[in-house]
């Protein structure tokens, strides 16, 4: 069989050895694209106006176009700064702008399909050192057909933050610490939730240190690269707006305040008093699943970065007080949720394994065409 027959490659980084996870993503997501196109002509919409010039994606173009200072001032008197964008993404939407002949719109979109291949490679590297080739090769296809996998085909920073995070988990898990603090630093300019990502290469590092009882240049290096990015960008945000909470203080204008999950209960809460009851239920049973996948992953051991980051990037999700619809897309980098699923999956045979994977992609195709031509952002 095909995903057997990649068991013999010997690096699990070696383009050989991820080529079937990167067909695999790569077929979910051009089902996705698809599914969006021809729900989009059906609808009279523009569906690659919905891909890159709406929500999130116009705050990174304008940045990348004009530079940080621009402020929107609602009804209500709330002012959301374009500081709240984390500078890598826009950075690049202007270098590719500035070398090709595209606009920053569509350079983001480029940015986000190439880093989005990238993380499915990451993914697999992971997914083969935890568990063996076919299950990180599934996993990666899988994290292709997450729910809000359209998001990973959009110009937004979810996808370069998943290479970013998934290739300095594998750095860590195979000693290369410089490496791993690097994309960290990288990790750390693109999204806020990198602070999962240091977390866990210092958790990583500390337990080396413990294990070895000496502390190398190496795992120095690494440990000490790891929280520059994020501490970069809070930092500077600090110094341009003269208060060291400048930068918690455009979050919290933005109603991204860290309230320990007291908002999302009470939204849950409103659903299931209010008039759609069934609403805050299927809420209950969407945390319901998501608890025990964290269990499932959890109860596999899986190494201890890995764990930190997987934990880390979902206590993000949850105990801010964002809009709820962002939470399923906040968590989506949490890749390692879906090991479990992975490894059960990976012990069927090919064609059981292509039947659930297709049906997937077209449930989440179908979702992702319904979210994007709906009004609300995901």
């Amino acid at each position: 069989m095909l995903l057997d027959r990649i068991e013999r490659t010997d690096e699990p980084h070696a383009l050989a050895s991820a080529a079937p996870a990167l067909i695999g993503y790569a077929a979910a997501r051009l089902t996705g694209l698809a599914v969006l196109l021809v729900a989009a002509a059906a609808a009279g919409e523009d569906a690659w106006h919905r891909l890159m010039g709406r929500w999130d994606a116009v705050w990174y173009v304008r940045v990348a176009e004009h530079g940080y200072g621009y402020e929107v001032t609602l009804p209500d008197g709330a002012v959301h700064s374009d500081l709240a964008f984390f500078p890598l993404l826009p950075a690049l939407e202007r270098g590719l702008s500035e070398a090709l002949p595209v606009s920053a719109a569509t350079a983001g979109l480029a940015v986000a399909w190439v880093a989005s291949l990238a993380a499915a490679w990451g993914i697999h590297a992971v997914g083969t050192e935890i568990a063996g080739r076919r299950t990180g090769t599934v996993l990666a296809v899988l994290w292709g057909v997450y729910p809000t996998a359209f998001v990973q085909s959009m110009a937004y920073t979810e996808s370069l933050f998943t290479a970013f995070a998934a290739w300095s988990l594998y750095a860590v898990l195979r000693g290369r610490w410089t490496a791993a603090g690097a994309l960290c630093v990288l990790a750390g300019l693109t999204r806020p939730s990198a602070v999962a990502l240091v977390a866990a290469v210092g958790a990583a590092a500390l337990a080396t240190v413990v294990k070895e009882r000496r502390v190398t240049a190496p795992v120095a290096a690494g440990t000490l690269l790891a929280p520059l990015g994020w501490l970069g960008y809070v930092v500077f945000v600090a110094v341009r707006e003269g208060s060291p909470t400048a930068y918690f203080d455009v979050q919290a204008a933005w109603g991204n305040s860290i309230d320990g999950g007291a908002a999302l209960a009470r939204f849950v809460w409103a659903q299931l008093t209010g008039p759609s009851p069934l609403a805050g239920a299927g809420l209950l049973a969407a945390f319901g699943i998501l608890g025990w996948a964290v269990w499932l992953c959890v109860r596999r051991r899986p190494p201890l970065p890995v764990s930190v980051y997987t934990l880390g990037v979902v206590a993000v999700s949850l105990v801010g007080a964002a809009y709820f619809g962002s939470r399923p897309r906040l968590i989506m980098p949490a890749f390692p949720l879906l090991l479990p699923a992975a490894a059960a999956l990976a012990r069927l045979r090919d064609r059981y394994v292509a039947v659930v994977l297709a049906v997937l992609a077209l449930a989440s195709a179908a979702y992702g065409a319904f979210t994007l031509l709906g009004p609300g952002p995901p």
